[in-house]
């Protein structure tokens, strides 16, 4: 189990793909004007992740190393077919708007990194969890930088959700800001550099804060060279 924690922790926290691993900027960038874009295009990757690296682990021994790349690719082609057609049989509107960034789940270089990485050298279990949480990682960054970016770009929270769950939906909207005109940067590519940066930095904060509190605890548990532990009472 602290395996399968640890597969977790590194996937949505500590490797983060968006924030970590600075992987998969161009969707990251494009589709994340709203957060009902973003967490769909992060789902959608999320699922391409964990059935290829469930998919690749067990043959991973049968694929001579001259020719693995090619397969992965190939696999991990058929499997964001299989997720494309299905968006577009079920999700139609969603799937128009979305567009070209679904097909280009095969060239995301996050899917393909963590094939080569992770799924060629463990087990299946651990490599579809692995793909799920890389995936889920960057559908967590993808939610908050759209939600930044469509509260100030906008004044509403999970605008074109109908897209997604139909239109029983559409009264699900919430305006954040009424009567709000709209901040038009925050929707253009220079708002998605600039939510990305902070929240990149407010990472890197949030590590330094922890490592320094464990350097304070540590100080404080061990005894000064030279001197004495304090007395116990």
């Amino acid at each position: 189990m602290s395996a399968y924690r640890d597969i977790l922790y590194n996937g949505i926290w500590k490797q983060n793909t968006g924030l970590v691993q600075l992987l998969g900027l161009c969707p990251l960038l494009a589709v994340s004007g709203t957060v009902v874009n973003g967490v769909s295009l992060g789902l959608a990757t999320a699922l391409v992740m964990a059935l290829s690296g469930a998919a690749i682990a067990p043959i991973r021994h049968l694929i001579p190393s001259e020719i693995r790349i090619p397969v992965f690719i190939l696999i991990i082609a058929v499997l964001v077919t299989v997720v494309q057609l299905a968006m577009n049989a079920y999700l139609h509107s969603l799937y128009l708007v979305l567009g070209i960034f679904i097909p280009l789940i095969v060239t995301n270089c996050i899917v393909l990194a963590r094939v080569e990485a992770f799924a060629a050298k463990n087990p299946t279990a651990h490599a579809a969890l692995d793909g799920f949480a890389m995936g889920l990682g960057l559908t967590l960054v993808l939610a908050v930088l759209g939600g930044i970016r469509e509260i100030i770009g906008k004044g509403t929270l999970f605008s074109g959700i109908d897209l997604a769950l139909g239109d029983m939906a559409k009264d699900w909207v919430i305006h954040v800001v009424p009567g709000y005109h709209g901040f038009l940067v925050a929707i253009l590519p220079p708002g998605a550099f600039i939510g990305l940066a902070l929240l990149i930095a407010g990472k890197n904060w949030l590590k330094l804060r922890a490592e320094r509190k464990q350097k304070g605890a540590n100080a404080v548990a061990s005894p000064v060279e030279g001197g004495c532990s304090p007395a116990g009472h």
